[in-house]
């Protein structure tokens, strides 16, 4: 609703539409627990940023130095100086500024006064069935951890996503007969070890597969990895961005007593898959 309204407006205003984000997360950068378990990375937030229309996204380094800042200088510094906005859609109980400082009231009376036009989007309860999960990031944290990426899906209004660049691996998928292409994953992704149904956008093409996400169990039980076997897929990727959707659970991850029985899986998987996925 705030990027509905925020293009709403800056077409009557006639100008550029963009999503301010900031990188790394304040959270993570206070080292608040283990880490946020990110809904959407960096990367795929600008993708969906540019699927919905928007001119760009802006993404500011957060540090000590912007953290420190105070409500009326982020609205000098950041806001007019640095981004030239002419107005800004935010949510009802939008904070900024060192010690969350800028509240809504100081933001909807300091602003005008500085040249900027706001518009704040009030409060989402429940969607058109009555459902507060709708709007719920944290039940959607808490389908993917676990493994519901189903639900998950209805959640977000789409298929939950990860992206990243194709790494080497110990190429065991290979010597199967089901090569993989791996992904390493932050270790604040909290999503459920186990095996999945998914599409893979490659440059534009949208690719079927299966993938592991885990330790691998039977062969090092290693770092958490995400392996994807795609199916009649033949093209060397090592280096190429990915964007792997999660459209279905298949089972949890395990360990098997041979490799022979790790292969009849796999085989059982992709049947899996393929029905789901066609």
């Amino acid at each position: 609703m705030v990027i509905a309204r925020a293009m709403a407006l800056a077409r009557r205003l006639g100008r550029p539409c963009a999503v301010l984000t900031f990188e790394p997360h304040p959270g993570d950068f206070f080292g608040r627990g283990a880490g946020i378990f990110r809904l959407t990375s960096r990367d795929a937030k600008a993708h969906r940023m540019a699927e919905l229309g928007l001119d760009g996204m802006f993404v500011l380094t957060f540090d000590m130095a912007l953290a420190r800042l105070d409500a009326e200088r982020f609205l000098r510094d950041v806001l007019i100086r640095r981004l030239g906005a002419g107005a800004v859609v935010v949510g009802y109980d939008f904070h900024f500024g060192a010690g969350r400082s800028g509240t809504p009231a100081f933001l909807r009376e300091a602003a005008p006064k500085l040249g900027i036009q706001v518009e704040f989007v009030e409060k989402v309860s429940a969607d058109e069935e009555g459902s507060l999960e709708a709007v719920s990031s944290t039940a959607t944290r808490e389908a993917l951890e676990r493994g519901d990426v189903r639900g998950a899906a209805a959640l977000l209004g789409h298929a939950w996503s990860l992206t990243g660049k194709v790494i080497h691996g110990a190429k065991l998928g290979r010597q199967l007969g089901f090569p993989t292409a791996n992904l390493a994953v932050e270790a604040s992704c909290r999503l459920r070890h186990a095996i999945y149904a998914v599409e893979v956008n490659l440059d534009g093409r949208r690719l079927k597969g299966v993938a592991s996400f885990g330790r691998r169990p039977t062969v090092d039980d290693g770092p958490p990895l995400l392996e994807i076997y795609l199916f009649d897929f033949t093209e060397d990727i090592y280096g190429r961005d990915i964007e792997v959707f999660f459209i279905d659970f298949l089972r949890p991850e395990k360990k098997f007593e041979s490799l022979d029985a790790l292969t009849a899986q796999i085989r059982a998987d992709e049947a899996q898959a393929r029905r789901i996925l066609n």
